[in-house]
């Protein structure tokens, strides 16, 4: 199916993974794809959205504040400590034998700037759904080739995710915006 994503829309899937990784959140949600949306100021779906109010600061602020930022150091430190384990001690070992400064390197990242540690973090069954009825979306509107606009109306059609949610939770009319993309398509 990807086949048929344009750049911009393949570029929103793939800034959803990042998102989801950065954040450590265990798998790429639809708050994720919103948030790829929103990475491209120049698309249609981040205009509208924008003018809306909802911005890619806002939307990250909110899903963070919904289901936290795993890269927040001062918890998982003060859990490990609870348990035992010296992280001190445990610094000084990964310096000894990857050097000093090891734990403070930059991730590595792609041509693209994509990062390229860790894995990549699987779709949760809601953004496959959002991704399956950006396909249909497409189809219905006798479109070749999937856009970014059509993965805005597939979370709009979802209607279920955090995605949707961070939108209505804004005050955003979800109809009046599915009629507006459409009609831009």
């Amino acid at each position: 199916m990807l086949e048929r994503f344009t750049n911009d829309a393949r570029q929103i899937v793939v800034h959803a993974e990042e998102q989801a990784r950065e954040l450590r959140h265990g798998q790429v949600g639809t708050e994720h794809l919103l948030l790829g949306l929103l990475s491209r100021p120049e698309t249609l779906s981040a205009r509208l959205l924008t003018a809306r109010g909802i911005t890619y600061e806002r939307a990250r602020a909110e899903i963070v504040r919904i289901l936290g930022d795993a890269t927040g150091g001062d918890i998982d430190a003060e859990a490990l400590e609870s348990i035992g384990i010296d992280l001190s001690a445990v610094r000084e070992k990964i310096e000894e034998v990857f050097g000093v400064g090891a734990l403070d390197r930059e991730p590595r990242r792609d041509r693209r700037g994509a990062l390229l540690s860790g894995r990549r973090a699987p779709f949760s069954p809601r953004a496959k759904k959002t991704l399956e009825l950006a396909l249909r979306e497409a189809i219905a509107l006798k479109s070749k080739d999937i856009r970014d606009g059509h993965v805005l109306l597939g979370i709009i059609r979802e209607g279920e995710g955090l995605g949707v949610r961070i939108l209505t939770g804004a005050g955003i009319d979800l109809s009046e915006l599915r009629t507006e993309v459409r009609s831009a398509l």
